[in-house]
């Protein structure tokens, strides 16, 4: 693994955290829109019909979102994107960093050439000179990139930061050694699997079939091969969860791309209109037990980009300064 110098084995190990974080970092675009350099493998993206602008559509959608969040007590670091350099996918950047207790930061190798500008260390600097938080070690993945290795974050890896486990698909945008090298280096059990859509092709993230929460996993357990379903109901069982199973259709809505979020004392299952819709009664009822659920419509960023509610979310868990 490409690991700077700092980053030993010896002190990489990350403390246990809470799985819910009441912080998150969200990126406003300038120029959302179809990118065609990630529909090949990403079987939710729609090519643009001619249906209006969608920038405009997108950014209404984003501040209108912004706005639950923030309505129900989250706070929402908002950074605009780049006007000298825009990109069509900055909207999520959940896929080239993440934050953990400890204060490091992880910065990944993304699959698409032209989303790995959306990599920007400035946006970090200012979550310490700007927000106040305890920026430490950042560790950079991404040299992984030369060598066509790809792991996208919290898209390709569904983290219990609590019981320190990693859930991942296969995919060309999670790679199976790399994962393993990262679950091994940072002290995470990793439970990996093979997950198809309904046409056989492998679900390009993780964090479209599945959603981890506190006491809650959302799963679409028709997409996992067969022989691999028990054992990953095993391990989310063993570690408190209660499962509620999605179907492919409800995959395809986006119902296992969502988050929980926190706001003042309470904590919320994040989601968009589109996803909320397609749940049953049952299910909505069964996450409710726990949490009261946000959603927002986000049809034209689900639409073109391929990615929902939870991919447009980086937590935050840095430590105050």
């Amino acid at each position: 693994m490409a690991l700077p110098k700092s980053a030993s084995p010896m002190s990489s190990a990350l403390p246990i955290s809470s799985q819910v974080t009441d912080t998150l970092l969200m990126i406003q675009p300038v120029r959302f829109g179809f990118n065609p350099q990630t529909a090949g493998n990403n079987a939710f993206q729609s090519p643009e019909t001619g249906q209006g602008d969608p920038q405009s559509s997108a950014l209404a959608e984003f501040d209108a979102f912004v706005e639950v969040l923030r309505a129900a007590g989250v706070h929402v670091i908002v950074v605009t994107d780049r006007l000298e350099a825009p990109q069509p996918d900055s909207i999520f950047p959940n896929n080239w960093f993440s934050t953990h207790a400890s204060g490091q930061v992880f910065l990944y190798p993304m699959y698409a050439p032209n989303r790995r500008a959306e990599r920007r260390l400035d946006i970090l600097q200012e979550l310490t000179l700007t927000h106040g938080l305890d920026l430490g070690l950042i560790v950079d993945l991404s040299p992984n990139e030369l060598r066509g290795r790809y792991l996208e974050g919290t898209g390709s890896m569904v983290l219990d930061r609590v019981t320190r486990r990693i859930y991942a698909c296969r995919s060309i945008r999670t790679d199976e050694l790399l994962v393993k090298e990262f679950a091994a280096t940072f002290g995470y059990g990793l439970e990996l699997f093979d997950a198809t859509d309904a046409d056989g092709q492998p679900i390009y993230h993780t964090n479209v079939l599945m959603h981890v929460g506190d006491k809650i996993a959302v799963i679409c357990l028709e997409a996992i091969a067969e022989n691999q379903r028990d054992p990953l109901c095993q391990a989310l069982e063993a570690d408190g969860k209660q499962i509620i199973p999605i179907t492919r259709a409800q995959m395809g809505h986006y119902a296992g791309n969502m988050l929980e979020v926190r706001g003042g004392d309470t904590s919320y299952t994040v989601m968009s209109q589109q996803a909320l819709d397609a749940l049953e009664p049952a299910q909505r009822l069964a996450m409710e037990q726990y949490t009261p659920i946000l959603a927002s419509p986000l049809d034209t960023i689900e639409r073109l980009g391929g990615g929902s509610a939870r991919c447009m979310m980086a937590e935050v868990f840095l430590p105050r300064v």
